[in-house]
């Protein structure tokens, strides 16, 4: 189990407690930055030769990690670390079959850990003088388009839903489709998080936000707490319970899209909370939605975070093709060229 508190040293572990306690950060993303730096450090002490050659990096100690060994540290040995993670690093430690090499948006956020823990250590620790890191590019990434559902295969698989956990089903889709809310926000509701027409909900950071409930939503939640009021639950607070009346889990949650997704002829494989999220996105930009009012909607920190939802309204950049005024010419037809005389006329000679 990972626990920096008893697997970090003191100088990573205050760094990791800043985040957590001060930045407000989840322990889950605390805990992602500590397994980032452990890896970090691991192949820096292997690197300098701190450990000996064959030892497998997965079983390095971090633990006596120093500010001397810290400060060692230069732009070169980050980029050969970011060579071992692109060509040698195993995509799964615990599987010989996973294949080697992370992608590169693995690698950009493990570059933003090793970032944040140097700006960190000079401007709020004040344990270095400058930042040995300060200029470290992060991989470029290669830009997709996030899929989502079409309005016609939201309607379908809508009106797929029935059988057991119908209403309940129904009510957690319609609200992934309408406010665009997180999975990991979705099974932290409560009860008292309905609020009529508002929903709280607590994001990323521990955020809150209000996300407001159309007609759709508040129709899906009285017909969903109709049947939950009659269950008893073990956790008598959750807005979503499970058939054993426990909360119910992000796990469960995904297992349950993919089962309506299939029943709706809809391919599973291709789609998930996540996606959903995706469709809600871009279905309220098509509809008029600004990029700024959309950022709060989902809860994005930054905006070009939901820029990205700016490139998939295909009508829209349709539409500019056709207004460009050059758009209507087209090659005029000409006749054969004449037929150049094999000789110049006498006069001209």
């Amino acid at each position: 189990m990972t626990d920096y508190r008893t697997q970090a040293p003191p100088i990573i572990r205050d760094f990791l407690a800043y985040h957590e306690t001060i930045q407000g950060h989840s322990r889950k993303t605390v805990d992602e930055y500590f397994l980032d730096l452990r890896t970090f450090f691991r192949y820096i002490k292997l690197e300098k030769g701190l450990v000996p050659r064959n030892t497998p990096l997965d079983e390095i100690s971090i633990e006596d990690v120093t500010l001397d060994l810290i400060r060692s540290v230069g732009l070169a040995d980050v980029y050969s670390y970011l060579s071992f993670l692109s060509r040698d690093r195993s995509k799964s430690p615990n599987s010989p079959y996973a294949g080697h090499g992370l992608l590169a948006s693995t690698r950009a956020r493990k570059v933003a850990t090793i970032r944040s823990f140097y700006k960190y250590l000079v401007s709020k620790a004040k344990l270095l003088e400058e930042n040995p890191v300060q200029e470290l590019d992060s991989p470029r990434q290669r830009q997709t388009l996030p899929r989502f559902l079409t309005l016609d295969e939201c309607i379908q698989l809508l009106d797929s839903i029935d059988g057991d956990n119908a209403e309940r089903d129904f009510c957690i889709i319609t609200l992934f489709l309408n406010c665009g809310i997180r999975i990991s926000e979705l099974v932290g509701l409560n009860l008292s998080d309905v609020q009529g027409d508002r929903l709280r909900v607590l994001g990323k950071g521990n955020k809150e936000r209000v996300v407001f409930l159309n007609a759709a939503c508040q129709s899906a939640l009285k017909d969903w707490l109709e049947v939950r009021s009659h269950s008893g639950a073990a956790d008598p607070y959750a807005l979503f319970i499970t058939r054993k009346h426990s909360r119910v889990t992000k796990s469960g949650v995904h297992y349950m899209l993919k089962q309506r997704l299939t029943a709706a002829g809809l391919d599973s494989s291709k789609y998930s909370a996540h996606k959903l999220r995706h469709t809600a996105a871009t279905l309220m930009l098509q509809n008029g939605v600004d990029v700024r009012t959309l950022q709060e909607v989902l809860g994005h920190e930054h905006l070009n975070t939901t820029q990205i939802y700016t490139h998939v309204d295909s009508d829209s950049l349709r539409t500019a093709a056709q207004a460009n005024p050059l758009g209507k010419i087209s090659r005029k037809p000409r006749g054969r060229p004449k037929k150049q005389p094999e000789s110049e006329p006498e006069e001209t000679k």
